[in-house]
């Protein structure tokens, strides 16, 4: 109970007393803060590497173009510094990103490179920019409100086994009857059944399960967002080497102007027109 608290205070604090009842457009910046405008005047090339196999962060659109989240981010990162003209945007096998900026083939990784303590050792990362939030989905006839740990006392959540979300249901929801699958399509297929009184997994997958087809409009997001980077990790970040962390600086100040701007929330919904938040 004193860790859902917790996550819950943390949710607050970002997006506002609404953000347990009402979706909401990520934010995990100070819009107060000021961060100084970077002077890249003596930047020659500013190529992100990213991968084409991670929809729709990345991907090769319908013209053989690669297009994305990260693409569009990238773009938009570089015209709010205003090095347009020395902006790249190179897509390799995500086995070959860390090697390839290691060697100088690129200047930052836009690709979802995981926050951790081994990864920082040989990398800078900016701050978080987007996390991943953990939802319940519910029938709509039957949907519940906040709290949830008391609405869903002794009800049969639906979650993958073995998934970090079965293991944080468990943890966060220790009155529920987890019902653990093998594979999401069954879980769906429960849930809309009535077999099951709703799941719990990664939003952004939820979320495009709620607007496709295979839902049948059966179903919607109750309560949170959930966030727990004990479970889920720290979030996406940019990653650049420890030598460019000035690079890393002038990225945050670009990210926060973003966010400010309305543009990064603009974006998000480009791509996430059911917000998993």
């Amino acid at each position: 109970m004193k860790r859902l608290v917790a996550i819950l205070a943390f949710l607050v604090a970002l997006c506002g007393p609404a953000a347990a009842a009402e979706p909401q457009i990520p934010n995990f910046w100070d819009l107060k803060e000021r961060l100084p405008k970077p002077q890249l005047e003596g930047l020659q090339r500013l190529r992100f590497l990213t991968t084409v196999d991670f929809p729709p962060f990345n991907y090769i659109d319908s013209e053989g173009r690669l297009a994305g989240f990260h693409v569009d981010l990238a773009r938009r990162v570089c015209a709010e510094l205003e090095v347009t003209d020395k902006c790249q945007i190179q897509a390799l096998p995500w086995s070959e990103l860390e090697a390839a900026l290691a060697k100088g083939d690129g200047e930052a990784i836009l690709a979802g490179l995981a926050i951790t303590p081994e990864n920082r050792e040989t990398h800078v990362f900016t701050r978080p920019y987007l996390q991943f939030a953990a939802r319940f989905v519910m029938q709509k006839a039957n949907a519940v409100s906040e709290p949830l740990y008391v609405a869903l006392s002794g009800k049969r959540i639906g979650v993958i086994a073995g998934s970090a979300h079965e293991k944080m249901l468990r943890a966060y929801f220790a009155d529920v009857r987890p019902v653990t699958y093998g594979k999401p399509e069954w879980l769906y297929e429960d849930l809309r059944a009535g077999k099951i009184d709703g799941v719990f997994g990664d939003g952004m997958r939820l979320s495009f399960w709620l607007v496709g087809s295979d839902s049948a409009g059966c179903c919607r997001f109750v309560g949170g967002p959930y966030l727990s980077p004990e479970y889920l990790g720290l979030g996406l970040a940019i990653a650049v080497k420890p030598a460019d962390a000035a690079l890393a600086d002038a990225f945050n100040f670009a990210l926060r102007e973003l966010q400010a701007k309305g543009a990064f929330a603009e974006l998000y919904l480009r791509y996430f027109p059911v917000s998993f938040y």
